[in-house]
């Protein structure tokens, strides 16, 4: 089915389990798999996040955090320089959502643009995340998002979240399962005012709705990444969206 749809679009592969944030050497059979599915699929993307899942032989069904460093840098430069070489093309990494502060050395923004200055990576700005992440630990979304280097800006996604059942707005949960909220809509808006038109995904995981839902924000991206000419993007009108 992928080969076929690739003789009609370009496809985009986001991997889940290279774990580039562990300790542990990139595991040579997942990386393998990776790198026959790019030979068979030549996608116009692959990219991975910046976390972890596995650790001695045990693997975590998640994407699990981890405390930015002098030492993550150096790891990740490692680890991502295996991969590209494996791969024989650059990679772009994800920012993950946010759910509990740590004692980290380097701002978010500052350490991906490092990252990918460094090891020749593209970027994967995840809006959503950076809205998830803000609310939960306290920033400002908005500066997040201008500070990120445009020129490694090489995909955007969008998706929905929802409050905890038991904490409410104090910790919002990067679910997938929810339409996209009107706040990630303005900082999406934001980010191709800046950094011009950049493929986007919107993710879906559970509770997916009708096709025509589905459609209605997959052309309500398309207009915000392509404003027609001569119509500026009032920002104005976004930040009173983004707390």
């Amino acid at each position: 089915m992928l080969e076929a749809l690739r003789e009609h679009h370009p496809l985009a592969l986001h991997s889940v389990s290279l774990s580039l944030a562990s300790p542990e050497e990139v595991d040579a059979n997942r990386l393998a798999t990776l790198v026959e599915m790019n030979r068979q699929l030549q996608p116009s993307l692959v990219s991975e996040h910046l976390a972890w899942s596995w650790w001695q032989g045990v693997h975590a069904p998640d994407l699990l955090p981890v405390r930015r460093s002098g030492f993550l840098l150096n790891l990740l430069l490692r680890q991502i320089d295996t991969v590209q070489t494996a791969l024989g093309r650059s990679i772009a990494l994800e920012n993950p959502s946010h759910y509990v502060p740590l004692a980290h050395e380097w701002g978010e923004v500052d350490f991906l643009n490092t990252l990918a200055r460094r090891s020749g990576c593209m970027l994967l700005v995840d809006v959503n995340n950076v809205a998830v992440s803000a609310n939960n630990l306290g920033f400002d979304p908005a500066a997040w998002l201008d500070g990120v280097d445009a020129d490694r800006v090489a995909e955007v996604h969008l998706a929905g979240h929802h409050a905890d059942e038991n904490m409410g707005n104090a910790l919002w949960i990067d679910s997938h399962a929810s339409p996209i909220s009107e706040q990630v809509w303005a900082l999406y808006a934001r980010l191709m005012a800046r950094v011009g038109p950049k493929p986007t995904l919107i993710e879906r995981d559970d509770q997916i709705p009708n096709y025509a839902t589905l459609q209605t924000e997959a052309d309500r991206a398309r207009r915000l990444m392509h404003p027609p000419v001569g119509t500026p993007l009032d920002l104005r009108s976004t930040e009173a969206l983004i707390p």
